[in-house]
């Protein structure tokens, strides 16, 4: 996928939230790779690689998600993060999405010319459950960044997070399920409440996918495939766009530029799915057919969800 970039790999379990972490089910599979081990990838450079016609490969007001098969700020790879925000640096017409579930090492790691943060930096903390809630987001509330977001995937139960909402830092909350071996159940209501709280603040909430085992109005379904977690998680209608976050891009001359210049476009396969809402969209890589759809057929589609998918809660 090309908006994911992963400087290092590897990761250290720290939470309740790393038990069934995909990314060592994965490594086990592809090869036993240790995936406590964390190593630089050839990948540090991947935001300034150019195309054919010499153009970037990533196009400006796209969104870049970093270490998802680690943590940008784990101890073990403090070697190589200050090469990592320089990339950032020169790209300051991409927005990255920086998740961690080490807060409390932020601030010792930020660029000596931080000052009260990058334009094109968007920070997030994971909260899997209400005690690591009560610790990692006021942590996110203390440092200096010019957006904030929650990441409570798996959500592993209920939530309340209406108390840091109020303060009106966090920009985006994304929910999903627990995947792939050995997977633990999550609740429709669990979700809804979170919703139910980012509405009421105008908060952009993104139920991106059900997982495995999704327990709604009183019996559990179990879904294997990730795109069937995706359209269940759509058919909920629990996805909400709030209000949008205003990030002041620049090209490389410092000069600004439009920071939807990047329109994502999407075929109509995967119109039903919960993570729509804060998605890049399809990157036409040519390894799937398919007509995209139109912002009519969106809105349509859109309206007529629960009918299509036969819910009727």
């Amino acid at each position: 996928m090309r908006d994911i970039w992963n400087p290092w790999h590897g990761c250290k379990k720290c939470s309740e939230g790393c038990q069934n972490c995909y990314m060592y089910l994965l490594d086990a599979i592809h090869g036993g790779i240790d995936s406590s081990v964390v190593v630089k990838t050839g990948s540090m450079y991947y935001p300034l690689s150019r195309n054919k016609n010499g153009g970037f490969k990533l196009a400006s007001g796209e969104t870049v998600r970093v270490c998802m098969t680690s943590d940008f700020f784990i101890q073990e790879a403090d070697a190589w993060r200050e090469e990592a925000w320089n990339v950032i640096y020169e790209r300051p017409d991409l927005k990255f999405f920086l998740l961690t579930k080490r807060p409390e090492r932020v601030e010792q790691c930020l660029p000596k010319d931080w000052g009260d943060g990058w334009e094109n930096v968007f920070f997030n903390v994971t909260c899997e459950n209400q005690r690591r809630a009560d610790e990692r987001i006021p942590i996110l509330h203390a440092l200096p960044f010019k957006h904030k977001g929650i990441m409570t995937a798996p959500l592993l139960g209920e939530i309340t997070i209406d108390k840091y909402l109020s303060e009106g830092q966090i920009e985006q909350v994304v929910c999903g399920g627990e995947n792939y071996e050995g997977a633990r159940l999550c609740k429709y209501e669990w979700v809804k409440k979170l919703h139910d709280e980012c509405v009421a603040h105008n908060v952009t909430f993104a139920f991106s996918e059900a997982g495995n085992c999704f327990e709604i109005d009183g019996r559990i379904v179990n879904l294997k495939n990730k795109q069937e977690q995706a359209k269940l998680a759509y058919a909920l209608g629990l996805s909400f766009k709030g209000k949008p976050m205003k990030f002041k891009l620049t090209d490389r001359l410092g000069l600004p530029i439009d920071e939807n210049c990047y329109a994502p476009k999407f075929k109509k396969r995967c119109v039903p799915c919960g993570n729509r809402v804060i998605c890049n969209g399809c990157e036409n890589c040519g390894k799937c057919d398919g007509e995209y759809a139109s912002e009519k057929e969106l809105e349509t589609f859109d309206r007529q969800r629960r009918g299509k998918f036969g819910l009727r809660i």
